[in-house]
Order: C-alpha cells, then sequence, then structure tokens
C-alpha cells in the first residue's frame, strides 16, 4: 500500500510549488486538473489527457453513483480501469451537486426540525424537478435522470468513493450559498464539521484505503460562505482533524475571484503549511490559476476549458512577468477569443503561436476550427477541447516553474 505524501519545495510572493505522491503516482503543484465527471473528460480520451500532460484528473461520485453505480464499478476493478486512466485521480464528495440541484431553487427554512429544503416549481407543463433536503444525518435528493430519491449521509459518501477507487477523496459537506445569511452559515458549518468528523473516522475504520487496497487521502473541506470569523473558525476546525490535505469549498470560490482571494487571506496563516491547499471549483479563466496560486493555493479543477471550448471560446496568452511579479497578458478579452466570429474565417494562423497542443502543432487553422464549429462537427469539439485543456494546464507547469527558479 502506498500511502499519500506532500512535500513543500518552495514558497515566494508568487506561490508554492509542492510534490505529492499517491498510490497512482506523483503530482506536481500548482497544478490544473481537468474534470472528468461522468469518467470521462469531454469529447477527449485518456490517451489525449495523458498527451496533454495532465497528471491528475476529477471524477463526480454523485455521478458516477447514479450511473453506471458503483456495482457496474466495482465489476470492472474501479474507476482507474474502467476508464483506462493509470494516473492519479480525485473524486468530489457529491455535497456540491446537492447545492448546485438547489441552485435558482427557493429554499424554505423549516421552523419545527431545522431541515433546509429546496423545492423548484415545475415548469409549465414539464415534469417534476428534482429537490433536496438536508438534515443533520445527510442529504436527502432526488435523481436528475429519472427522479427516483435518494440519500447521502458522511459515511454513504466515504462508501461510494471507496467502492469508486480515486487516490484523492473529500469529506462530505454542505456547500453553503454566497447569499447565507449568518444564522443559517452557522448551522451549515457546524453540519459540515460534525459530517468531516464522521468521514474521518469512517475513513480510518477502513484502513484509509479503497476496496482495491489502495491508500485514499482524505480532503476536509473549509466552508462559511463570506463571513470571515465563520471562515476562520472552519479552517481551524479542518486543519485540527488532521486530514491528508485542505480544501476550500463554497459558492464563492472560483466563482467570485476577488473575495475566493480575499477568503483565503482570512485563512491562509491558520492552514497547515506541510498539506496541499486545493481550491474547488477554480479555473474558468487562466488569470484565475495565477490568482489563485499568488492567494496560496496549489490545485484547482474546472469544467471551464472544455465548456468554454464547446461553446466556442477558445484560451489565448502568455504568463509573463513584470517587476519580479508573474503576470498573465493576452489581446484577448479574459484570456480568450470567440472561434466563430467572422475575422476568423479566412484566418489561416494556428489558435496559438508556440502552443505544443496537438491541434497547434498540427497546424490546424483558425479558419479550419471556425468552419468546424459554424458546421456543428464532432470534430471541432476535440480539437478546441485539446487546446484549452492543454493551455491551462501548461499554464500551471509554467507557473510552477517560475516559483521554482524564483
Amino acid at each position: 500500500m502506498n500511502a499519500f505524501s506532500f512535500t513543500l519545495q518552495k514558497q515566494t510572493s508568487n506561490g508554492r510549488a509542492g510534490l505529492f505522491t499517491t498510490a497512482h503516482g506523483q503530482i506536481q503543484t500548482p497544478i490544473f486538473m481537468p474534470v472528468g465527471t461522468q469518467a470521462t473528460v469531454k469529447a477527449l480520451d485518456t490517451q489525449d489527457i495523458e498527451q496533454l500532460q495532465a497528471e491528475i484528473i476529477l471524477a463526480n461520485t454523485y455521478h458516477l453513483y447514479l450511473r453506471p453505480g458503483t456495482e457496474v464499478l466495482q465489476s470492472q476493478g474501479g474507476v482507474h480501469q474502467f476508464m483506462k486512466w493509470t494516473k492519479p485521480l480525485l473524486t468530489d464528495s457529491g455535497g456540491f451537486q446537492v447545492f448546485s440541484l438547489g441552485k435558482q431553487i427557493e429554499q424554505k427554512q423549516s421552523a419545527d426540525n431545522g431541515e433546509q429544503t429546496s423545492v423548484q416549481t415545475p415548469k409549465q407543463g414539464g415534469p417534476p424537478q428534482p429537490f433536496s433536503r438536508i438534515t443533520d444525518e445527510g442529504v436527502e435528493f432526488t435523481s436528475h435522470l429519472d427522479g427516483s430519491r435518494h440519500f447521502f449521509s458522511p459515511t454513504t459518501s466515504i462508501e461510494i468513493q471507496r467502492q469508486i477507487g480515486a487516490d484523492i477523496i473529500m469529506a462530505f459537506d454542505e456547500c453553503t450559498p454566497d447569499l447565507a445569511d449568518q444564522q443559517y452559515a452557522l448551522e451549515a458549518l457546524d453540519r459540515t464539521h460534525r459530517w468531516a468528523a464522521e468521514c474521518k473516522n469512517y475513513w480510518e475504520a477502513k484502513q484509509r484505503q479503497s476496496v482495491y487496497g489502495h491508500y485514499q487521502a482524505l480532503f476536509g473541506i473549509i466552508q462559511g460562505a463570506q463571513h470571515p470569523e465563520l471562515r476562520k473558525e472552519s479552517a481551524q476546525a479542518i486543519a485540527g482533524l488532521e486530514f491528508d490535505g485542505i480544501a476550500v469549498g463554497g459558492e464563492t470560490i472560483g466563482y467570485n475571484m476577488p473575495m475566493t482571494v480575499e477568503i483565503m487571506s482570512w485563512i491562509r496563516e491558520l492552514l497547515p503549511e506541510q498539506k496541499p491547499r486545493y481550491a474547488m471549483g477554480l479555473g474558468r479563466d487562466p488569470q484565475n490559476l495565477l490568482d489563485a496560486v499568488k492567494a496560496g493555493f496549489d490545485m484547482f479543477d474546472c469544467v471551464a476549458p472544455t465548456r468554454l471550448a464547446r461553446n466556442g471560446a477558445i484560451y489565448t496568452g502568455e504568463l509573463d512577468t513584470q517587476n519580479g511579479e508573474l503576470v498573465f497578458r493576452s489581446d484577448s478579452a479574459k484570456g480568450r477569443l470567440q472561434i466563430g466570429n467572422h475575422q476568423f474565417m479566412k484566418d489561416n494562423r494556428v489558435l496559438q503561436e508556440g502552443c505544443d497542443c496537438h491541434t497547434c502543432t498540427q497546424g490546424y487553422s483558425r479558419a479550419y476550427l471556425n468552419h468546424l464549429f459554424r458546421a456543428d462537427e464532432l470534430t471541432y469539439y476535440r480539437l478546441a477541447s485539446i487546446h484549452n485543456v492543454r493551455f491551462m494546464v501548461r499554464l500551471s507547469q509554467q507557473i510552477r516553474q517560475a516559483i521554482l527558479n524564483g
């Protein structure tokens, strides 16, 4: 059994560089982790991902539990064997999906039993919409696939992740909305901390291993919405449980970058220096990665590179220095161009000069990608996704090298 370890190699004003070891290999930080929600990074296969030099990817506990199900995954020897991925893999706890099912949903606080219930008004003539009910024991929710009802407790979440077989698993938490008032945020925080302790106890009772016998690192998650005192309280509580790593979650993280950076400034001194720090759901734009690393984060993930690619947004730009500080420069707003625009119809240039991805090194032009996008050809999704994912992975590699070089 290979245990988990993390070594902080260097720390500068531009961020931290580290190295950690898992049962399926080593990961160099800072690291951007592509998201493979349903055991696939959309439009790409595992050979593509390896060529893009991704060292770790994510899979989604909620989605894999519903489809194909843990029985199928176990019959295939776990998610690594199932998707033919030999490198490290991380699974979330399913807690965020409970929140996202309730997003844009009317939230009603039950006065008699303290349950948080999310009910969505059905569309005119449409099927009943999902709901979730959060109690102190866990979360009851309906499947977005067929409306069937399910329940996740802290131990349920860990057991599902054991059956999926990831190298890094997450404690079950309640993802707190940005606009949660202090009272609700405090109640959610108390649940998150109790659930974190339950997850850790169950994980230890199972010898910290997957059902396939390899070590699974467990990360705790800091919550507290946009309340400084609650974020600090959560940082102390989660750090005190001595998880293998520390994650920072909540609706704010990655969605509101100025507040993400501010939240990290509140808690940074409370976090153990020799453990990896994970910003959950962060990495929509290239600048986000640089801001996150400078704030002190080591790991980040986002569905944006492939999602934006499918919608015609292509990353462009490069890392530079200014007065000893790392900066990101791009001629395009937010570091991405819209490939479907008329101006690219006869543009023979590759997506970005000097890019080492397959799409650019093979000479596929902006004009060709423009044509594929406008024609809604499936090849477009692969070529654009290859470029965007490689762009973010390479950017994290470049930031790491710059930190190591001082």
